[in-house]
């Protein structure tokens, strides 16, 4: 049985490289709790019902995404789960659901660290991911023999990567470390390097790039492209909480040397997330006019939620809501899904354009008949408030 199991951990994790979303593990509910604790995961479960259609939606839309499968396959044990099956049946008894889609998040000790009803987006999924992570916290495990001094290189690695999946500060800890080493070469103090590097803004993180072929030849290079990013996201967040130009400047400039192809869209974003926080609508608009035209062009969904964000965060300036009117004008023609056109509805309708907005949301009504009735009593519920 253990050998059969192996075998199919082993083509399971094969197969992985070659999927684009979300790879799900076949097998019991034990013998994913026991995977889940070899490799110290947490379990997603993605608890469904054959009929439902939001599942059916995400199982379709979401779940094969790549950007969710790279995210998922990395960090998590993936399970579907039919609660109307015999294995979630049993699964229902412990972990009740009362909705369908329920996602869950169960640590390899059976607790559940973390649950939704509902479906959920892409970015709404990877959000959900990346707060799940840091729910669980097992710094705990180390932090006592480090602070008595033990200093052991994998002891150190462990302790910075747990601080890190908890969303603490690891920083003082890989600095104390690296302070001690001569030869930062070795597998072990590439590694801490690695995971050591949660800011652009930082002496680590130049320590990375100099290792940077070393680092890519052991961690793989499109893992240091993700690690470079991050970093630098994180202190455009710093540049947010501080309203510091300076680090937004920084955290933009090493972005366009270290990973030039996804430079253009990181700082155009970083600028967008910037400049709303600091409430400079001039700024913002600018940025997210480049991103419409340069980034975001072809996507529909994109289009939507960048021109119900500028309505929502500039709704008294009249270039700001103009241009959301274009934008969500652009979506829905390119989307032409309903969704698309009654955005560009509710848009037009802030704009005192009343009939030109019931004019959208008339295509909104004869696009959500492809989606079904609940999509059809959304637009008819939108029509009757503002008709009315």
């Amino acid at each position: 049985m253990k050998q059969l199991l192996a075998l199919a951990v082993l083509l399971c994790s094969a197969s992985a490289f070659q999927a684009q979303g979300i790879e799900f593990f076949h097998g019991t509910w034990e013998e994913a709790l026991q995977e889940a604790k070899s490799q110290e995961k947490i379990i997603f479960v993605d608890a469904y019902a054959v009929w439902c259609g939001p599942c059916r939606r995400m199982a379709k839309n979401v779940f094969p995404n790549e950007k969710v499968g790279e995210f998922f396959n990395k960090h998590f044990i993936n399970v579907k789960m039919d609660m109307e099956s015999e294995e979630g049946l049993k699964f229902g008894r412990k972990y009740p659901v009362q909705a369908y889609p329920t996602l869950l998040f169960i640590d390899y000790t059976g607790e559940v660290v973390h649950s939704v009803r509902g479906a959920r987006s892409v970015e709404q999924l990877l959000q959900l991911g990346e707060a799940a992570l840091k729910k669980i916290d097992r710094s705990g495990q180390y932090a006592e023999a480090y602070e008595a001094g033990n200093r052991d290189p994998e002891l150190v690695y462990n302790y910075i990567k747990a601080l890190n999946q908890a969303g603490k500060p690891s920083l003082r800890i890989v600095n104390d470390y690296l302070r001690t080493q001569k030869d930062l070469s070795t597998e072990i103090n590439l590694r801490i390097l690695f995971e050591g590097t949660t800011q652009a803004d930082s002496r680590v993180f130049e320590l990375l790039v100099q290792h940077k072929k070393a680092v890519a030849q052991l961690m793989g290079y499109q893992q240091l492209l993700e690690r470079i990013e991050k970093a630098c996201q994180n202190t455009v967040e710093r540049a947010v909480e501080y309203k510091s130009t300076d680090l937004l400047e920084e955290a933009k400039r090493k972005m366009k040397t270290h990973h030039p192809k996804a430079y253009e869209a990181f700082a155009l974003k970083a600028d967008m997330e910037f400049y709303a926080a600091t409430r400079d609508h001039k700024n913002f608009l600018k940025a997210c006019s480049a991103y419409a035209k340069k980034v975001a062009a072809e996507n529909a969904e994109e289009l939507r939620t960048l021109a119900e964000r500028i309505a929502e965060l500039f709704p008294q300036d009249d270039k700001c809501m103009k241009q959301a009117e274009n934008i969500a004008h652009t979506a829905a023609e390119k989307g032409r899904q309903y969704q698309h056109y009654l955005t560009y509805a509710n848009i037009l309708l802030q704009n005192g354009k009343k009939d030109k907005a019931l004019e959208a949301a008339q295509r909104a009504r004869e696009a959500a008949k492809k989606s079904g009735p609940i999509a059809e009593r959304i637009v008819e519920n939108w029509i009757e408030k503002v008709s009315g």
